[in-house]
């Protein structure tokens, strides 16, 4: 058949092709109805087939559930701050007298305690001046002593001058009774002229001795007078050389320079053999007494309370938990007390919420946990 006649009779060429069709055996039509894809079981279905992850997992979401609600209850009685950090006055050690550094037992963090050796200067210069101010005070004593010998001296000759002042007023006394007598001669006429004139120089002659005596008492007490303020002198030398004396005891004292309280030693920087200066520093001290400062935003500062319970967390040791409490709050926050303070007095102010300092106290700080000023930490205040 040429193909004009099969597109003029295309019915003619279908018994053709239904002869070549395969045929479908029963088996074949079997496998074709087992392998339709099977309905999906149902949520229950798949429940009841997995019951036992399931109870896990309900269990499990109420324990987060109510593990979350009982976290919230606690932990909204707290307030907590990252922004707080372990607080310490440090302060730097020096020599409060100059000369060479004979001795530094100690090293870099090492503690100590009150009243230990920190460092020794060269003392035999400060031995010397010792002996000097000893020899001062000597030289002030023997001149107090010498000074009170002229005083009793001088009081001595005080009594020799009022005796003779004494005697002269007698024998003064003695010459205007005969010079009296002769003058009642002479006048009555029973006496001579030459007597009256004798007891006349006798009475000058007395009264002469008279002012010379009491001239003498004046200078003799004048005297002990200039020798008393001499002795103030000698007295008011005497405890300037003790008071010397007492520098220079005071100034062997210093130099050994000893711990004023428990504490670390930290940038050391004096060296043996070096010659420092009086005030020069040898090396900072911090001492055991330590606090936390804690910077609490002012939104969190609205129940919190001198005295309030704080548990604080180290970074330093994240498995330790101290406690402690407030002891203040600072009046203002951080940045109205710093160097510069912030400037807001303009037209681009931007409100940020400011941090003020707490100062917390460590119940008891643990002997083994060694902390210093600047360590992180977290305090947990309880404020409600």
């Amino acid at each position: 058949m040429d193909a004009q006649t099969r597109e003029r009779d295309p019915s003619a060429e279908q018994p053709q092709r239904a002869k070549e069709a395969p045929k479908t055996s029963p088996d074949q039509v079997r496998e074709a109805k087992d392998s339709k894809p099977a309905k999906a079981p149902s949520l229950r279905d798949r429940i009841r087939e997995h019951w036992l992850v399931a109870t896990v997992g309900t269990i499990v979401l109420l324990a987060a559930l109510i593990g979350g609600v009982l976290y919230w209850l606690q932990v909204r009685h707290y307030e907590s701050t990252d922004d707080a950090f372990v607080a310490a006055r440090s302060f730097s050690v020096a020599s409060k007298v100059g000369g060479y550094v004979t001795e530094i037992p100690v090293t870099d963090n090492q503690h100590v305690k009150a009243g230990d050796l920190l460092a020794k200067i060269d003392e035999r210069d400060y031995r010397i001046a010792i002996d000097q101010a000893n020899a001062q005070v000597a030289v002030a004593r023997a001149n107090i002593a010498n000074v009170e010998a002229q005083i009793v001296s001088q009081q001595e000759q005080i009594k020799q001058a009022e005796a003779q002042l004494d005697q002269a007023q007698a024998q003064l006394k003695f010459s205007q009774e005969e010079f009296a007598r002769a003058q009642d001669l002479v006048e009555k006429g029973a006496g001579t002229v030459q007597r009256q004139q004798q007891t006349r120089s006798d009475l000058q002659a007395q009264q002469a001795n008279t002012e010379r005596a009491k001239t003498a008492v004046t200078a003799a007490q004048v005297g002990i007078k200039t020798l008393q303020a001499q002795l103030e002198g000698a007295r008011a030398q005497l405890q300037q050389s003790q008071a010397q004396l007492d520098q220079a005891k005071l100034n062997l004292q210093y130099t050994s320079v000893v711990a004023a309280q428990s504490g670390r030693v930290v940038k050391l920087s004096g060296a043996k053999g070096t010659f420092v200066n009086p005030g020069q520093s040898l090396m900072m001290f911090v001492p055991d007494e330590v606090w936390i400062v804690a910077n609490y935003k002012e939104t969190q500062l609205n129940d919190m309370r001198p005295g309030q319970p704080v548990e604080i967390r180290i970074d330093a040791y994240p498995g330790r938990k101290l406690t402690g409490h407030v002891e203040s709050v600072q009046p203002g926050s951080g940045t109205a007390f710093s160097l510069l303070p912030a400037e807001n007095a303009t037209g681009n102010y931007v409100k940020v919420v400011q941090r003020v300092p707490v100062k917390i106290v460590v119940d008891s700080w643990p002997a083994d946990l060694p902390v210093g000023p600047g360590m992180s930490v977290v305090p947990w205040t309880r404020v409600r």
